[in-house]
């Protein structure tokens, strides 16, 4: 059971972190990357979507259709955890 909260509340924190790769890639613009500083738009585009499949997998992994609610809470929990923490790290200070 363990893993069904642990694996969902990763899986938010994957998907989360997709959507400005993606985003960024698919506007041709580039973004940093654990590749590097500004890393390509390309390189973005394929980031964000190993991201998301990274998501689809541990939930896949975390058997959420036996538990949908619990899931659903815990991937909510990682989305809000890093959405907060990528809006703290690009806001401007």
């Amino acid at each position: 059971m363990w893993q069904l909260y642990v694996y969902s509340f990763i899986a938010g924190l994957f998907g989360v972190n997709a959507i400005p790769h993606f985003i960024k890639g698919i506007f041709g613009k580039t973004f940093h990357t654990p590749f590097g500083e500004s890393s390509s738009a390309m390189v973005n585009v394929i980031w964000g979507w190993l991201n998301f499949v990274a998501a689809m997998l541990l939930l896949y992994w975390a058997n959420v259709h036996q538990h949908l609610l619990r899931a659903f809470v815990m991937v909510g929990l990682g989305t809000l955890l890093m959405s907060i923490i990528l809006a703290n790290s690009r806001s401007k200070k």
